[in-house]
């Protein structure tokens, strides 16, 4: 068995958000970068227990991004992955970053190849399903299990209501999330054992873009909180009826 795990760094939620240019760029500096919450807790560890029953299998780790990504890749590793890629360009657009991913995967042969369900930043939950269009494979977004057996993935997906479960013949894309896997820490002896893992810089491939940025909006602050005094319901009611409109 063959894994390729796409690896995306994200800011840290409670990273401070702020744009220049216009508004047109994302102001970078003094962010916390962190790896991307669905790629790391349901792709990577999926894939890291799939390994661990059989200890055969190879694990690779593909990201895109500049050398200011090797720290949430070698993240990854530690945790369990045996070679990492990274192509050496900063992300695009979704396009851009499944077309660089698609280069990788199409000399891999893999078997499997798992992604987060989206990433926490642009939430566009669209990089699996353009790479499987791209390497002609079958996708499954939002797969919460994943099991296999032979030539074969089982995949559980929530639907209203009830459950989706579905047999595809390997090799496949997934799209991972709540319920495939559950977080782990790296150990020290993962830690250490990054150090020495391979991390090759790939350079990108030539890709078209269809898109730009026309502009990002902060949302609106949030309003203060109102205090009201236990000992006084009925100034509580009228501002529910007058100010909140809830009642």
């Amino acid at each position: 068995m063959k894994i390729l795990v796409c690896i995306s760094r994200t800011p840290d939620t409670t990273a401070k958000i702020a744009f220049a240019d216009n508004n047109r760029k994302f102001v970078t500096e003094g962010v916390q970068w962190i790896l991307n919450p669905y790629d790391e807790w349901y792709a990577l560890v999926r894939a890291i227990e799939i390994k661990e029953k059989d200890p055969s299998s190879v694990l690779h780790l593909v990201t895109v991004g500049g050398p200011d990504c090797d720290v949430v890749i070698r993240k990854a590793l530690a945790l369990g992955g045996d070679e990492a890629f990274r192509v050496n360009t900063e992300p695009q657009d979704s396009y851009s970053v499944a077309s660089q991913i698609a280069a990788i995967a199409r000399d891999g042969g893999y078997d499997l190849i798992l992604t987060g369900k989206e990433t926490i930043d642009y939430n566009g939950a669209s990089v699996g399903g353009m790479l499987a269009t791209l390497i002609d494979l079958p996708f499954m977004s939002l797969a919460a299990k994943l099991d296999l057996a032979g030539n074969s993935a089982t995949l559980v997906r929530e639907t209203e209501g009830g459950e989706e479960t579905v047999e595809i013949k390997l090799p496949l894309v997934v799209g991972c999330q709540k319920g495939m896997a559950e977080q782990r820490i790296p150990n020290m002896k993962g830690i250490m054992g990054a150090r020495s893992k391979p991390l090759k810089v790939v350079e990108p491939v030539n890709v078209d873009l269809f898109t730009e940025i026309v502009s990002f909006e902060l949302p609106p602050p949030k309003k203060g909180v109102k205090m009201i005094s236990a000992e006084n319901p009925e100034e509580l009611i009228t501002a529910l009826h007058d100010e909140a409109k809830v009642i």
